[in-house]
This record gives structure tokens, sequence and C-alpha cells, in this order.
């Protein structure tokens, strides 16, 4: 055999050639890191919103809460107005309410008086028990008698019509009372019309 032969006959040996890390890392080395930064950060990211969208949103969102609050606001004034007419209207039910009796005794008296031959001291006297009965009554929700009759004059509670001379009450005292006062719970409902005295009347003919 000869020996070209035996050439062709060894193995041939085949050389791969393989990726130089040391190339890659020259490769990159051009790139500034701020761009390779920037281009990492940039894959997979969403898109940047749009602040003039963000901006037309934020403002939907406060004015349909501010509508709702003004809705909300217009419907507890309603409420209010409505509670308020509703107690209005019926706050006097328990005094109408016990003011009832006080009626029906004023029309049993007045049947009464109707009668052919009536009692006039009866019908006096059961005039009498219904006006204890209507004070009783008033009494229970708050309503005071002013009758100043002989006190000192009061003027946040008393109104004076007149002066007259008197020797038996004091100058200043209430003489007379022409209409008495009421007081709701110690508020003034009405002042009591009353003659105030002026004292003893000089004698015109001391001293003659």
């Amino acid at each position: 055999m000869s020996r070209a032969n035996s050439e062709d006959t060894e193995p041939k040996t085949h050389t791969t050639t393989t990726a130089d890390p040391d190339v890659k890392a020259e490769e990159g080395a051009g790139t500034p890191p701020a761009e390779q930064a920037q281009a990492q950060s940039g894959e997979g990211a969403a898109p940047a919103a749009d602040p003039l969208e963000a901006a037309k949103a934020e403002a939907a969102a406060l004015q349909d809460r501010y509508l709702r609050a003004v809705a909300d606001h217009e419907n507890f004034r309603k409420r209010v107005a409505r509670e308020k007419d509703e107690l209005r209207q019926y706050a006097a039910s328990r005094v109408l309410e016990d003011l009832l009796p006080v009626l029906d005794n004023l029309g049993l008296g007045l049947a009464a008086a109707a009668q052919p031959g009536a009692d006039v001291k009866s019908l006096r006297e059961g005039v009498a028990m219904v006006q204890t009965q209507l004070k009783a009554a008033l009494e229970q929700h708050g309503l005071k008698e002013i009758d100043p009759a002989g006190q000192a004059f009061d003027a946040h509670q008393h109104e004076a019509l007149s002066q007259a001379p008197s020797a038996e009450v004091a100058e200043g005292d209430v003489l007379q009372v022409i209409r008495v006062g009421y007081s709701l719970n110690g508020r003034l409902l009405r002042p009591a019309s009353v003659v105030v005295s002026s004292g003893a009347a000089a004698n015109s003919g001391e001293g003659k």
C-alpha cells in the first residue's frame, strides 16, 4: 500500500468554531450604560399613560363626587323641612287632646243652661269648674298664669296701663290687674296689664 492511500484512509478531524465571550464583551463595550439600561427597562413595559386622559378621568370622578354630595345635601334639606312641617302640624296634638274634656264639660254646661228653670248658681259653679279644669290642662304643658295683684311692678312681666293713688297699696306696687298674663315654660307669652299705685294722695287742704 502506498503512502498516498494511507493518508486518504486516516480519519479527518473537524474543528467547530465557538463564540468567544470576549468578542461579545468587546461588541457591547461600545454601547453607553445609559442606553443599555433604557433598552433593558423598555423591554416588556406598558406604554406610558397620557397625562391629559388621566386628568380628564380625575376631573370626571371629582364631578361625580360633587354631584352626589349636592344630591345628598338636597335630600337632607327636604327631609328636615318635611319633619319640621310635621312637627309644627302635630305639636299641639297633645295639648288639644287634654282640652277635649274641657270642651265636653262646656257642652254639658250649655245644655244644662238651656233647660227651663236652670239654676243660675249651679251654672256659675259649672263654669268655674270648667275654668279650673282648663287651667289645670294648660299648666300640664307649661302654661303659668301671671296675676301680680299687690306685688311690686315688674316691667319684664307687667304692662302698666295707668297709675292711681292708693292709701292701702304702696307706691310702685300693682293696684289692680286688668288682664292676667301668661308664661310658657318660663318664657313670657303675654304681660299682665295692670294699674300701678302712685301712693297715698296728697291732702290738698293740708296747711290751711
